[in-house]
């Protein structure tokens, strides 16, 4: 995805999908800005997104800080921050298309 946003116009925010269902788990950049959201990921080596960015209806965080789709997908985990939770996700399991 850092391919595909090297140059993403900063008002656009990019849904990413279960890669199983289809189904869209997170939505960003929210609540900060597309180079706020590119840095941070780049800096982890994976997409890190925030609270305001999760699709709630379609993730949930497991007690041990495992973050999974409601159908089950592992997705990663929630590592957080001196910022508060920084889900740091497995682009593999969020590079799937919208459900028709």
């Amino acid at each position: 995805f850092i391919t595909k946003t090297n140059d993403p116009p900063a008002d656009k925010e990019i849904t990413f999908y279960d890669s199983n269902t289809g189904k869209p788990l997170f939505y960003a950049p929210r609540g900060r800005t597309m180079e706020q959201f590119i840095k941070e990921s780049r800096n982890h080596g994976w997409p890190s997104f925030r609270d305001d960015e999760v699709d709630w209806k379609n993730v949930r965080l497991l007690e041990n800080g495992e973050t999974v789709s409601v159908d089950g997908t592992h997705l990663g985990h929630n590592l957080p921050d001196r910022k508060g939770s920084r889900y740091c996700i497995n682009l593999v399991c969020v590079a799937g298309n919208p459900t028709k």
